[in-house]
């Protein structure tokens, strides 16, 4: 692994015009290098990234605030010229987080992007972005997104990786997804895509209604999991199934508090939002 190391994290407004320019696929390679550079935490964003997911205060740093500090430099790479794939269009299948080391008294750290594993897909093809997090001891967060992109011909067959469905959970809670959260998420992660951000915009993309971010979903289902799971060395692991439209109302079920377990995430109609599982690495 190459790496392009930057001394603070990028501008996003010239990222979000590359991404409305860069429409076509122009390759089947992925770069083999990647972006670092060192972030601050501001106590001020995380305690408007907690309101907004639902976090109660605590000295700890959410467990999902990371992919907040990589965001910039995932849309830089995202976005460049080496990258094979138009950052329109692609669809987060899955996400996976695994916290090394206890989040507390986090202040100067430094992060890391790139991108790896592309695999054919029945719909194109995927590939992981990789997020890192580490400070003066080594390293203390790891992230890996799967991403697919439609479109793309690829030799070989697809291999499932998706998470199984686990009928037998109790539901732990309920909440509502409202109108206006892809807009408020928005302002706290940096991540104003349009889908998110109201059903005029949502349908100049195909989608009849907003729908929310899935790492909203993911945190606001942490949040709901407060005390229910181990607070570091552990892997959090979700496949994202049907979108959350908003406004909606889900209901979380998941196993009993422990070292490990499963939890699955719904809507109306038994919909089927999301599905995960924590285990210890």
């Amino acid at each position: 692994m190459q790496w392009h190391t930057l001394h603070h994290s990028p501008s996003l407004p010239p990222l979000y015009l590359r991404a409305a320019l860069k429409r076509k696929i122009t390759g089947t390679t992925l770069p083999d290098s990647g972006l670092r550079c060192p972030v601050n935490v501001n106590p001020r964003d995380v305690a408007a990234y907690r309101e907004v997911c639902g976090f109660i205060d605590s000295p700890m740093l959410p467990a999902t605030y990371p992919h907040i500090l990589a965001f910039g430099l995932q849309l830089q790479l995202l976005t460049a010229k080496a990258f094979p794939f138009p950052l329109l269009g692609l669809v987060h299948l899955s996400n996976r987080i695994r916290i090394l080391r206890p989040l507390g008294a986090v202040g100067e750290v430094q992060v890391g992007v790139y991108a790896q594993n592309l695999q054919p897909h029945a719909k194109g093809a995927t590939f992981d972005l990789i997020t890192t997090m580490e400070d003066s001891l080594g390293a203390l967060w790891e992230g890996e997104s799967r991403m697919l992109c439609r479109g793309v011909k690829l030799a070989g067959e697809q291999v499932d990786q998706s998470l199984p469905t686990i009928d037998s959970l109790n539901e732990l809670a309920r909440w509502q997804a409202p109108a206006d959260i892809g807009r408020r998420y928005a302002r706290v992660s940096g991540d104003y895509n349009p889908i998110h951000l109201s059903a005029l915009t949502a349908r100049l993309f195909g989608f009849p209604q907003a729908i929310a971010h899935g790492l909203w979903s993911k945190a606001r289902t942490l949040a709901a999991l407060d005390g229910h799971l181990p607070s570091a060395n552990i892997e959090i692991e979700v496949d994202f199934r049907k979108p959350v439209r908003l406004p909606s109302e889900v209901i979380l079920a998941c196993s009993p508090a422990g070292s490990s377990g499963e939890w699955r995430l719904e809507g109306a109609g038994d919909i089927e939002h999301m599905v995960g599982r924590w285990r210890p690495l």
